[in-house]
């Protein structure tokens, strides 16, 4: 099939998954979701997950800061979140966080596979709970893309040699994502399990540190999202061939980080819905593990698209990851999460109204402007004061434009 027309195809899915059968501006949770929500929806409406309320359906989409030592957080990652918790989001998820040194994107990429990582993660956590948003942490495993120099480095996305810090990448099956480097090594049986206990380790270390929601990172081509797509899994074992073997380490970890985290914290998964590839991982596969890991305890998929390939051709635009955010909501009657190209107000809004996702992550709009979901309040509440910190509020209630 020709790739344009199949990604033609693959939006067209997602479309006609997500027609809506209820009233525009009725919030309706997903069946069995674990979501409690009444009246109207709209971006700013509270939100419940289990024990957990957030104040309004903005969140911070788990950014990359490749700024850590030795996995530590520190002043940068103090400021980038202090930042977006009085700028007035709902849940700020940090980056891709490495549940082992090796699991690291890069050197510099944030850890949390030892104790020694927790009171500097606790300094963060503690001043944005305190400024009234909800502390998230995205665990990862970087997988076959492993070992690699952060993108403002003069080399780039190329490999780091051991001898530099750097280390032989690991995955599913042997093999190269791009042209260089060391022959990543397959995991052994053993160390998938030892990999699903680092995973409910450092969940157990979040709590710890604060962190108010998990989120597991099965996206982008990284450790989890390699197992399950079959252009990175060529396994002939228990973890790789049928879809059922393919989705076994996934609900191995949901279960394992489930029984190591509190009840009434919320779980989140990161899917890559479609890899945008012909033979690979689609939006059918995706509803499909999201009622798996339903009923396993997670509470939003988090829905993200490709990665597994560096050749898909990818319709970016606006919206363009949203249908699929919409279809699995819809098939699976679970809570989901939108990203991607989500930039105005009144956009962000008709997602949420219109039922096609429970949430809405933001990523470099947030970087753009850590105070975009004040400004949305302005523009889409405008006779309202916006609930900005009190800091700024006193100096600005006479102000208001």
């Amino acid at each position: 099939m020709d790739r344009r027309l199949f990604c033609r195809s693959a939006l067209a899915a997602g479309f006609a998954a997500t027609t809506r059968t209820s009233t525009a501006g009725e919030l309706t949770a997903p069946a069995r979701s674990g979501i409690r929500v009444t009246g109207e929806a709209h971006l700013f409406s509270p939100l419940e997950i289990r024990g957990v309320t957030l104040r309004n359906r903005i969140a911070m989409s788990p950014m990359c800061m490749y700024s850590s030592e030795d996995g530590f957080a520190n002043e940068w990652h103090f400021a980038h979140h202090a930042a977006r918790a009085v700028g007035g989001a709902g849940l700020l998820i940090a980056e891709a966080t490495g549940i082992t040194p090796e699991g690291r994107i890069t050197p510099n990429c944030l850890g949390i596979w030892k104790d020694e990582h927790i009171p500097a993660l606790r300094k963060v956590t503690d001043f944005v709970s305190a400024y009234g948003a909800v502390p998230g942490i995205q665990l990862a495993h970087s997988g076959l893309k492993g070992s690699r120099h952060r993108p403002f480095h003069p080399k780039r996305n190329q490999y780091v040699p051991p001898e530099e810090g750097g280390w032989v990448p690991v995955g599913p099956t042997a093999m190269r994502y791009r042209s260089g480097g060391p022959m990543p090594r397959e995991l052994t049986i053993d160390e998938i399990r030892a990999t699903v206990r680092a995973f409910a380790d450092a969940a157990k270390r979040s709590i710890a540190a604060g962190f108010q929601v998990i989120e597991l990172h099965f996206a982008h081509g990284y450790l989890g999202h390699a197992f399950l797509t079959p252009l990175m899994n060529e396994r002939t074992d228990d973890y790789g061939g049928s879809f059922e073997n393919r989705v076994r380490f996934l609900l191995e970890t949901v279960r394992a980080v489930r029984a190591a985290i509190p009840e009434d914290t919320p779980l989140f998964v990161r899917f890559s819905a479609t890899d945008w590839v012909e033979d690979g991982w689609t939006l059918e596969d995706s509803i499909r593990a999201a009622k798996l890991v339903k009923e396993e305890g997670v509470d939003l998929i988090d829905c993200s698209t490709g990665g597994a390939s560096g050749n898909a051709p990818i319709p970016v635009g606006p919206d363009y990851q949203v249908p699929f955010a919409a279809g699995i909501r819809k098939e699976a009657g679970i809570a989901t999460g939108a990203v991607g190209l989500i930039t105005e107000p009144a956009q962000a809004n008709a997602i949420i109204a219109d039922g096609r996702a429970d949430i809405v992550l933001l990523g470099r709009e947030l970087l753009r402007d850590p105070h975009w979901p004040t400004r949305a309040w302005v523009e889409l509440q405008p006779d309202t004061p916006a609930p900005i910190a009190r800091e700024y509020a006193w100096a600005l209630q006479e102000t208001r434009r």
